[in-house]
């Protein structure tokens, strides 16, 4: 058996397979961080290192990158004179967090009924056969099959890119909605949700419950039921700016989506240069795990 993701070393993370780093997150009961991060914004806080840094040392198990162009990967603040890494972001990063690290891809439906405006993105944010061969090729962890807003990712593409993704990706692969997409659909469907699993995802994402409009407790209650009797995990996501609120709304959403059983708790990027406030990430990781797991974490040496 692995060790708990909430208390395993750098060396462990790196020697874990796919499945194992699943079956750590799932040995962590619900006590996993997962910091979203942008990464073309030049970090604000501190120019000289990346965002994936700075959520790590406030208590981010895993980190989720967003916005990266898989075709032409470029991480604001990775590189500078003192640090000029081996030309390889993904593995770079890799190297200075310790951490598991994933990317967005969106499977953009050009036909969508759209709720607003649609956005364009580059053919590298996009999930296809090409972005997720490359995103095994840097070495990724997981990818997350989401939209951002306004994008027009709806849940049928969402599932023919999990398909895609079993054959030509090795890493884990988390599919589902933290917010609309700017598409007129359900965000949380449970049908779509059996559907991921049997195509193999290993996480479904869900809203967390007090950030998305009219999403009930019951609803993410029951995809979780669903997605763990399936053997896939649950990650919950503030991904409506409420990663911006104060300590006390993130500390909230974080007891009541632990109460719900979600394996992973995301915190999004919705602060300056594309990073949740770390006070934020800090707060989240205490309130579902105390003290105690929370300075190990950001307490622990990569370098053991």
């Amino acid at each position: 058996m692995v060790k708990r993701l909430i208390s395993a070393n750098a060396s462990d993370i790196s020697g874990f397979s796919t499945e194992e780093l699943k079956q750590s997150i799932k040995a962590s009961e619900g006590r996993t961080v997962l910091s979203e991060n942008v990464v073309v914004h030049m970090p604000a806080l501190v120019q000289d290192i990346t965002n994936a840094e700075m959520a790590s040392a406030f208590g981010a198990d895993m980190i989720l990158l967003n916005a990266l162009d898989v075709i032409e990967p470029d991480i604001q603040g990775l590189y500078n004179e003192e640090y000029k890494g081996t030309g390889n972001a993904v593995q770079d990063l890799k190297h200075l967090v310790g951490r598991p690290i994933g990317v967005n891809l969106e499977p953009v439906d050009d036909k969508a009924k759209m709720a607003e405006v649609k956005l364009d993105i580059s053919s590298g944010r996009k999930a296809t056969k090409e972005t997720f061969e490359q995103a095994k090729k840097l070495g990724f962890d997981f990818v997350c099959l989401t939209g951002n807003p306004a994008t027009g990712v709806t849940n049928e593409h969402i599932l023919e890119a999990v398909k895609i993704g079993k054959t030509h990706f090795d890493g884990l692969i988390i599919a589902g909605k933290m917010h609309g997409s700017g598409v007129d659909e359900p965000v949380v469907n449970l049908e779509a949700i059996k559907q991921f699993v049997e195509a193999g995802a290993d996480i479904i994402l869900v809203p967390a419950v007090g950030t998305v409009w009219g999403v009930s407790e019951d609803e993410v209650r029951e995809a979780v039921q669903v997605a763990h009797r399936s053997g896939a995990l649950v990650m919950s996501a503030i991904g409506t700016s409420q990663e911006g609120s104060d300590e006390a709304t993130i500390r909230e959403i974080a007891i009541k989506n632990k109460t719900l059983g979600v394996d992973i708790q995301h915190i999004g990027d919705a602060g300056y240069g594309g990073l949740a406030p770390v006070e934020n990430i800090y707060a989240l990781s205490k309130a579902i795990r105390g003290q105690r797991h929370t300075v190990s974490r950001i307490s622990r040496s990569i370098n053991r």
